[in-house]
C-alpha cells in the first residue's frame, strides 16, 4: 500500500549494508501540539499501565482500546459546515467515508471482533461527521480502490493516510488534518537522545524498508555524511517484525526509521522504544495527510469548516492523543495546500 510514497529506484546492494533480509518488517513498510485534558471518553479510550485483557494491546506503557465498543471521541455540529454541504449530502443524512480497515494500526484496522472498523483515521472522520451534522458510515476499501470509489460518487470521501500530491489535486480536493510523518525510534533507555539533522545518523546502525521513500532519505543523508568525512550509517533490512524488535532491544541496532504512526503505536503499547526524531514524509517538502474526495463536487470546504471545529473545541487534539500521534497534529486544517511534486 503505498500510503508513503516509496522511491522508484530499485533497491540496489552496498558494501557497508548489513543485509539481513528483505523487505524490512511489515510494520515500518507502511508507506505516511495541542494536548487538552482528557474527557471521560478519552480515558475510556487509552489509559496507562501494563495491558492483560481481551481488547487490548498488551505492554508497559499504554493499553488501546481494541474492542468493537469504541467510545469514541465525539465533535459537534458546525453551522457553517453544514450550510457548505452539497445538498445531496445534507439531505441524505449520512457521510459515507471509504477507508482500508485493514492491517494499519493505529490508523485503520479491525477491532477484535475481526469487523468493526476503528483507528485514528475512523476517529477523525467521526468528528467530521459530527461537524457536518451527519451519521457516519464507514465503508472498507482496498487502498487500489479508493480513487474510482471516490470519483464514481460510491464514497463521498476517503480518510486512509491519502497523501497530498499535486497529480492527485488534478483529480481530488483535499482537506488536511494531519503531517505526514517518519520517526526514528529506540530502544527505551538508549542514550540516543534526538535526531534533528543528518550528521546524528552518521555511524548508525539503523533498520530501514528496502525500496521506500524513508531509505531514499537516509541514502542521501548518508551520502552527505560520508562526503563530509563523517562514519557512514550501517544499513540494516529484515523481513520479520519479531527479529527486527530484537535486534534493537539486543542492542544489534541503534535506530528504526519509517512511518510514525506505526513506530508510535508500537512505542505506546510495549513500552520498550521511543520517539527521539522525525522527519517529513516528503523531505525535504512538507507533506500532508487529508480528506479527500472528487474534484469540484462541492463537499471540501464543509470537510474544511468541520475539521476546524475538531481544532477549536479541543477533540482532535483529543484523537491524536488517544492513538499517540501527537507528534503529527497540523497547525490547522487547509484546503488543497500544495502538495508533492509529481515524481
Amino acid at each position: 500500500m503505498p500510503l508513503h510514497h516509496p522511491s522508484s529506484r530499485p533497491a540496489r546492494e552496498l558494501p557497508r549494508r548489513a543485509l539481513l533480509g528483505l523487505p524490512l518488517l511489515a510494520a515500518l513498510a507502511l508507506s505516511g501540539c495541542a494536548d487538552p485534558a482528557a474527557t471521560k471518553a478519552n480515558a475510556d479510550n487509552a489509559v496507562p499501565g501494563t495491558a492483560t485483557g481481551t481488547g487490548t494491546a498488551a505492554g508497559t506503557g499504554t493499553s488501546f482500546n481494541l474492542d468493537p465498543d469504541q467510545h469514541r471521541v465525539r465533535s459537534q455540529r458546525n453551522s457553517a459546515a453544514v450550510a457548505a454541504l452539497p445538498e445531496k449530502i445534507r439531505s441524505s443524512g449520512r457521510l459515507l467515508v471509504a477507508t482500508t480497515g485493514t492491517g494499519n494500526p493505529p490508523l485503520s484496522f479491525t477491532a477484535t471482533d475481526n469487523t468493526t472498523i476503528i483507528g485514528s483515521e475512523p476517529d477523525i472522520a467521526q468528528l467530521v461527521a459530527d461537524g457536518l451534522g451527519l451519521t457516519l458510515e464507514l465503508q472498507q476499501t482496498a487502498w487500489a480502490d479508493w480513487p474510482l470509489g471516490v470519483q464514481s460518487g460510491k464514497y463521498d470521501v476517503v480518510f486512509s493516510n491519502v497523501t497530498v500530491t499535486e497529480k492527485r489535486k488534478q483529480l481530488f480536493d483535499f482537506a488536511t488534518y494531519r503531517n505526514d510523518v517518519l520517526g526514528f525510534y529506540a530502544k527505551a533507555g538508549n542514550d540516543i537522545a534526538s535526531i534533528t539533522a543528518a550528521p546524528d545518523v552518521a555511524g548508525k546502525r539503523i533498520i530501514v524498508g528496502s525500496g521506500t521513500n524513508q531509505e531514499k532519505i537516509l541514502l542521501a543523508w548518508d551520502a552527505g555524511n560520508t562526503a563530509a568525512g563523517l562514519p557512514a550509517v550501517a544499513f540494516q533490512y529484515y523481513d520479520d517484525e519479531a527479529a527486527a524488535s530484537l535486534a534493537i532491544q539486543s542492542g544489534r541496532a541503534d535506530l528504526t526509521f519509517g512511518p510514525n504512526a506505526t513506530g508510535a503505536y508500537q512505542a505506546a503499547s510495549t513500552g520498550r522504544t521511543k520517539l527521539v526524531g522525525t522527519v517529513s514524509g516528503g523531505f525535504p517538502l512538507k507533506a500532508e495527510i487529508a480528506a479527500t474526495t472528487a474534484k469540484d463536487n462541492g463537499l471540501v470546504t464543509a470537510l474544511q469548516l468541520a475539521l476546524q471545529e475538531a481544532f477549536d473545541n479541543g477533540t482532535y487534539a483529543e484523537v491524536l492523543k488517544r492513538w499517540n500521534l501527537t507528534a503529527e497534529a497540523i497547525d490547522a486544517p487547509q484546503t488543497n495546500p500544495p502538495g508533492l511534486p509529481d515524481t
